[in-house]
């Protein structure tokens, strides 16, 4: 039979549609309360868009929809799968995971910070991973304590 008259593309091209699996960190898979739901939301949410994708008639059409979230569902199960869930913080003396620390550089700028899982992390709406440069020099320091930062110096603010 000829190649023209078969509906699937060659096995290069179906190939292209398997994507490779998205890296899991080394470190403990610390999250928080939030991060964990989370996880558990954008496990959900991979699931119906594979499910959507899944429906698609074209098989070639099937295979690329359906790649990302096939990705993705892996990436998650994982992660919600060796997810060490963390308590509050007990404490507001001392810096730790789950902490919202605030703190200044020399150059006058005053930043905040919640320290969280890796999953969890968005610098751009005030969280960062535990394992972040900064958060690990400022793991375990109280108010006032000041901490080299490459060339900068952090003094901490504030923790709640």
């Amino acid at each position: 039979m000829s190649v023209a008259f078969v509906k699937e593309e060659s096995a290069e091209t179906a190939a292209e549609t398997q994507l490779p699996d998205r890296p899991i960190s080394p470190h403990p898979n610390l999250v928080t309360e939030a991060g964990l739901k989370a996880l558990e939301a954008e496990l959900l949410a991979a699931r119906e868009t594979y499910a959507l994708a899944n429906a698609v008639e074209d098989v070639n059409e099937r295979r690329r929809q359906t790649a990302g979230p096939l990705r993705d569902i892996r990436y998650l199960t994982e992660r919600i799968r060796t997810a060490e869930l963390m308590p509050a913080p007990a404490s507001t003396d001392r810096v730790s995971f789950g902490s919202t620390v605030t703190f200044s550089r020399e150059d006058g700028r005053v930043q905040t910070y919640r320290i969280v899982g890796e999953d969890e992390a968005d610098p751009k709406t005030g969280t960062i991973s535990y394992v972040s440069p900064v958060a690990r020099l400022l793991n375990g320091k109280s108010v006032g304590d000041v901490v080299s930062f490459g060339t900068d110096e952090l003094e901490v603010l504030a923790i709640g």
